[in-house]
């Protein structure tokens, strides 16, 4: 894969072999975004499962308690006085059949987060096709399926991200925006962390954090010692 200028002299500033500690490995992040806008911040964390065993999947939810950075737009599925209070609540729509059916019929998308209450997910359900594959579905695991969707509104517009591992067992997560700066990053990294050692799978054996790189949206990976976790 060839890569541009910025790209090439951001690589040069990074030990390719080093485990960097994690504030040294935000900064080193920091440093290497060169691009012209404000880049976002991921972590990929590699496990030691087998995400094709139901017993070693690892999925949910964490608060960053710096947010993302982004304006998430979200859709709540509900009825009665619920639809009022996700839209208290700060949610972008909020109701039922309407929405299904402007998904179903106009192919509507303009959403980052769908959440619903256990009574809808009967008609959520038809949409599977839909927003299963845009990882979009709501899940109870994630806190997406609840009775108290003012409370999922209000945390989803606060920045809860979702983890889950993909088909080659790494999580890839967005903890922030470069302008961000170390602190806040190291902050929310730790948070997400966290979340992930605490969801180890107890049929999960052997070492459980493999490997974890941060980068940012243009920039070159920078690799994280993973020793503090323990696992």
């Amino acid at each position: 894969m060839k890569h541009g200028k910025h790209y090439n002299d951001s690589a040069k500033l990074i030990e390719r072999a080093k485990l960097y500690e994690v504030a040294e490995a935000v900064d080193m992040t920091i440093q290497t975004a060169k691009a012209k806008f404000d880049e976002t911040v991921e972590i990929h964390v590699r496990l030691g499962v087998d995400s094709r065993h139901a017993d070693q999947q690892v999925r949910g939810a964490v608060v960053l308690p710096n947010g993302t950075g982004k304006t998430v737009r979200v859709l709540a599925f509900c009825k009665g006085a619920n639809v009022d209070a996700a839209l208290a609540a700060g949610a972008d729509y909020a109701g039922s059949d309407e929405y299904v059916q402007k998904i179903q019929s106009e192919g509507w998308m303009d959403f980052d987060v769908v959440i619903a209450t256990p009574d809808m997910m009967g008609v959520v359900g038809r949409l599977g096709k839909v927003l299963g594959p845009r990882g979009l579905m709501p899940s109870p695991k994630a806190g997406t399926v609840t009775p108290d969707v003012a409370k999922a509104v209000t945390e989803a517009k606060a920045g809860k991200i979702e983890y889950r591992l993909d088909k080659t067992n790494i999580i890839h997560c967005p903890i922030g925006k470069v302008s961000f700066g170390t602190e806040k990053l190291v902050e929310n990294l730790e948070a997400l962390m966290g979340a992930i050692v605490k969801a180890k799978p107890s049929a999960a054996k052997g070492q459980y954090i493999k490997s974890c790189v941060i980068a940012s949206t243009m920039g070159p990976g920078v690799k994280i010692n993973t020793g503090k976790y323990g696992v």
